[in-house]
């Protein structure tokens, strides 16, 4: 039985290219070889194999015995299985293969399963993992090196020289469809120190927009605050009366078209801030990644929610 680790490429592309073009002269030519080069790879493969793979005499010359044919078979599922393995590391190496985690927090989440869904459209052999959860739980997931890129509303100080803007943020005040400030035009400002806060938890980005824009309009004055977990409870316990709440218009667009939620109109709103694109530092970021980042960066504008807040 021969060593399969003695056969060689050239040996077999030799066999390959006698059989095709039927004499070694054409077959020398076709592989850039004199004639004894290419008798040499064909006698030193038949001496590994133990039995003749061509015929060598008669009209059927050159012709592939039994024992050839099993070789050429063999030979050609390796070229195909070859080039499978270099256009797959080619993908790679263009990014247009691999893994990539998104991280993203939570009030992105009504956006970001479309950046997937994009992705996957344009990238098909790239696997894009989300990865959702509130603003510290994203921030210690970037710091372990747990995510490649995320998004978010305020960057840390730790990744703010790499985040880089996306899309406007905006920011407004909701309530119940039978609130009574509901009907009004225009809300005056200090009416809104006499409601209800509905918030999310400390130190939520939300949550110290909403306090400034208190402080700013309050001086002394505070509003009642209920706290929330999270972006739903707020709009099912605004929906319910519970009171009213700044929010994120990107959680609350399809709420707001429904009629369930109203924004009111105050002065100073919408407050505008900024969705980033935060890249994880690495020295050598995988091409994936690479390409995952720039196809978001260049098409921002399609991923971002379409709200009409004249």
């Amino acid at each position: 039985m021969p060593r399969i680790d003695q056969i060689t490429l050239k040996q077999l592309r030799a066999l390959q290219a006698v059989v095709e073009e039927n004499t070694i002269l054409a077959a020398a030519e076709r592989l850039h070889l004199t004639g004894p080069a290419v008798h040499n790879q064909l006698k030193n493969l038949e001496d590994l194999i133990g039995s003749p793979l061509l015929v060598r005499s008669g009209s059927e010359r050159n012709v592939p015995t039994a024992q050839g044919r099993a070789l050429l078979r063999a030979a050609a599922e390796i070229e195909t299985s070859l080039d499978r393995a270099l256009r797959h590391i080619g993908a790679l190496d263009q990014g247009l293969q691999g893994r990539v985690v998104l991280g993203v927090v939570s009030t992105g989440k009504y956006f970001a399963p479309r950046i997937v869904a994009l992705l996957k459209r344009e990238m098909p052999d790239v696997d894009v993992a989300l990865r959702v959860g509130n603003r510290e739980e994203i921030i210690e997931a970037m710091e372990r090196g747990e995510l490649d890129l995320c998004v978010m509303g305020r960057p840390p100080r730790t990744f703010l020289a790499e985040a880089v803007p996306l899309f406007d943020h905006p920011h407004i005040i909701i309530a119940g469809a039978d609130h009574p400030l509901a009907a009004d035009p225009i809300v005056p400002r200090e009416a809104l120190l006499r409601e209800r806060f509905v918030m999310r938890e400390a130190g939520s980005g939300t949550r110290i927009l909403a306090s400034r824009f208190l402080d700013e309009i309050g001086h002394d004055q505070e509003a009642g605050v209920t706290e929330m977990s999270s972006n739903e409870t707020i709009k099912q316990a605004v929906i319910h009366g519970l009171g009213i709440a700044m929010i994120s218009a990107h959680t609350v667009a399809d709420e707001l078209e429904s009629g369930r939620l109203v924004r009111l109109r105050v002065q100073g709103l919408p407050i505008y801030r900024k969705w980033y694109l935060l890249p994880q530092p690495r020295d050598a970021k995988p091409a994936a990644v690479s390409a995952v980042e720039e196809w978001i960066l260049t098409h921002a504008g399609l991923i971002e929610p379409k709200l009409d807040l004249s």
